[in-house]
């Protein structure tokens, strides 16, 4: 007969415990550098014993590191996974709502992601990191239609992924300032900007802007932008 106060319990899988390991490593990552995260720690935090994280990842915490790295790639993948339907800025904006969250849920993690110089860095957490950049820059040449991107289009576009790093990671040491959606507005009004001025000197990329703005509604973010920059311009009158 079993007691009121018994616990149920239910034997975990392989890839479930792996899943459950993985999962609670993640958590400390986030918000801690790797080097400053042990193998008790992740134990504690999976409420499992340091031989069990041992008997899933026998290469220890490093290879538990690559894991949860590898994990939270795939994450950081689907970021930028958004159908190619709407105006261009709506679908760049709704992929920076997503990867500015992973950012903003993962600080301290996402800092030694990207910064480099953790004991646990390889070439193998590298190769992870740039995969993802390259993903990023495949998903956001598909919606710009170019089936076949020229070097300049494709320098465009690996630029702003680079900036869009960049300024991440300056959030995060401006203590999360300015709020998410002024950064993401900002990061987008970046895109349009790099956009036009690639295409003012490669006519591949040109075409490719003015199917992008024949698709944006005139009180939208290029419209918007077009009418906060064109008077500072104006005021310049020696340039037009």
């Amino acid at each position: 007969m079993t007691g009121s106060g018994t616990a149920s319990y239910r034997r975990l899988s392989v890839s479930e415990r792996r899943a459950q390991l993985i999962t609670a490593a993640l958590g400390l990552f986030a918000h801690r550098a790797p080097e400053d995260v042990s193998l008790d720690d992740v134990a504690a935090a999976a409420g499992v014993s340091r031989p069990l994280v041992y008997r899933y990842f026998p290469g220890g915490k490093q290879q538990l590191y690559e894991a949860a790295l590898r994990s939270a790639a795939d994450d950081l993948e689907l970021c930028f996974a958004e159908p190619a339907a709407g105006p261009l800025t709506g679908r760049l904006a709704a992929v920076l709502d997503r990867y500015l969250a992973f950012v903003d849920e993962h600080d301290a993690g996402f800092s030694a992601l990207l910064q480099g110089g953790s004991v646990a860095e390889t070439s193998r957490t590298a190769a992870v990191v740039d995969e993802v950049r390259r993903a990023a820059a495949a998903e956001i040449l598909r919606h710009l239609s170019v089936p076949d991107p020229g070097v300049r289009l494709r320098m465009m576009v690996r630029t702003w992924i680079t900036a869009v790093e960049a300024a991440s990671l300056i959030w995060l040491d401006e203590e999360k300032r300015p709020p998410l959606p002024e950064l993401r507005d900002w990061l987008v009004d970046h895109f349009v900007a790099l956009l036009l001025a690639t295409g003012a000197s490669d006519p591949q990329t040109a075409a490719v802007a003015r199917a992008a703005l024949a698709g944006e509604p005139a009180e939208g973010p290029v419209g918007d932008l077009a009418r906060r920059v064109v008077p500072m311009v104006e005021e310049a009158g020696h340039l037009l």
